[in-house]
């Protein structure tokens, strides 16, 4: 009997263990999705700190890359390359803007927000190209109340 009790307690503890565990976001660079053509699906993913988002090149074409001034103060930038997978770990709270860089006039962009969204004014007065002018404003309007 103690040993049943020992082992569904280490057991329970494994899976609480578990649930503390950073996650993975997956996003797909698409030329045609839900949104229409040239997409990152989803492209509004909310994430705790530390979690990682994942591009995936389902579509031949594309890249991710964080916008200039639209990450939080401290956060590294990231640009993949083209055709390649890139993961990406967010440990900083705020706002981040994302662009396929060929596509980004398209609207092909996503916006990520980690915690509570400490850069967000600031990233609204960043110059969008294009479509993504449009798509960023849906995007913003997504995001969560402090």
């Amino acid at each position: 009997m103690r040993y049943t009790f020992a082992i569904a307690a280490a057991f329970a503890g494994l899976l609480l263990s578990g649930a503390a565990q950073a996650a993975d976001h997956q996003v797909q660079m698409l030329n045609k999705g839900e949104k229409g053509a040239m997409v990152f699906q989803p492209d509004f993913i909310v994430a705790a700190p530390g979690d990682t988002v994942t591009f995936v090149p389902t579509d031949k074409g594309h890249d991710a890359e964080s916008i200039k001034d639209m990450i939080p103060e401290g956060a590294q930038p990231f640009k993949g390359k083209m055709n390649e997978q890139i993961t990406v770990t967010l440990d900083k709270e705020g706002v981040y803007g994302v662009k396929c860089t060929p596509h980004y006039a398209m609207g092909m962009v996503a916006l990520i927000v980690v915690g509570k969204p400490t850069n967000l004014e600031q990233a609204k007065t960043v110059k969008q190209a294009g479509k993504a002018k449009k798509v960023f404003e849906g995007l913003f309007a997504q995001v969560p109340a402090n």
